[in-house]
């Protein structure tokens, strides 16, 4: 899967956007973010979850930016989820023998919407179904097991679960090996409402100059500033101390 670089507590898969395309048969796929890498610092069951991937490639141009500062093998190419996850369907718009592409996540209408775009776009039924879920589905086992019956039922040979991290991580890996038809899962959090069109995606000179944050804390102020300001923020001063050599895994 390519060389690897370390930053923090996380061994990025250190692969391009077209690498990870070509590559990707099967596995677990999580594209860690900076509030991932923070989150990973205090949880240590998604970090334990973070684990079983087999594929953790770089969601955040500042992630990119920063292992050019602490790593010999900095990161390539940012991978953001929300730009692979769509290429990855119209990548397999003439495969659909074999990929087919179950959503969960997003509300009722954003999830319809965000099939019927990806579908458009591909020329064919790339995606097969979808579900909302409720707020709370992952503590209730008789949802669980609906879902799980669902994406069976499908066929679906891809599910990509779009709930949020660390619930969408934590969920797939609980529950992969009872869906053994899905040979890829993807945790793509805010997909589904970009694909659906309800939520706007930066414009590309903005996300490539590392501010996508920004334009996202000025759509949601509320909700984003405790993210980026108060709980990310400290990401900068982890990141100094593995460049001295003074970071320490804290689940190591």
């Amino acid at each position: 899967m390519g060389n690897n670089t370390n930053i923090l507590n996380v061994t990025l898969d250190n692969l391009s956007f077209k690498e990870l395309l070509e590559d990707l048969k099967s596995g677990v796929v999580f594209t860690p973010n900076v509030d991932h890498l923070m989150k990973l610092q205090k949880d240590r069951e998604f970090y334990e979850v973070y684990s079983k991937a087999d594929y953790l490639v770089c969601d955040s141009r500042i992630i990119q930016a920063t292992s050019k500062w602490v790593s010999d093998n900095p990161i390539k190419e940012q991978i953001a989820g929300s730009d692979f996850f769509p290429s990855f369907c119209q990548y397999h718009k003439d495969n659909t023998d074999q990929i087919k592409v179950f959503l969960l996540g997003g509300t009722v209408e954003s999830c319809k919407q965000a099939e019927e775009n990806i579908n458009s776009k591909a020329g064919n039924q790339v995606v097969i179904g979808g579900y909302s879920p409720p707020f709370g589905f992952e503590h209730n086992r008789d949802e669980c097991d609906r879902i799980i019956q669902m994406v069976n039922d499908s066929g679906a040979t891809v599910l990509a679960v779009g709930v949020g991290a660390p619930k969408q991580e934590k969920w797939i890996i609980k529950h992969k090996d009872r869906m053994p038809a899905v040979d890829i899962f993807f945790a793509i959090g805010a997909t589904i409402d970009f694909q659906a069109g309800n939520v706007k995606r930066s414009p590309k000179w903005i996300t490539k100059v590392g501010m996508e944050w920004a334009y996202r804390m000025a759509q949601e102020p509320k909700r984003m500033f405790k993210r980026y300001i108060i709980d990310d923020m400290p990401y900068f001063v982890l990141i100094f101390k593995q460049k001295i050599g003074k970071y320490q895994n804290p689940w190591a």
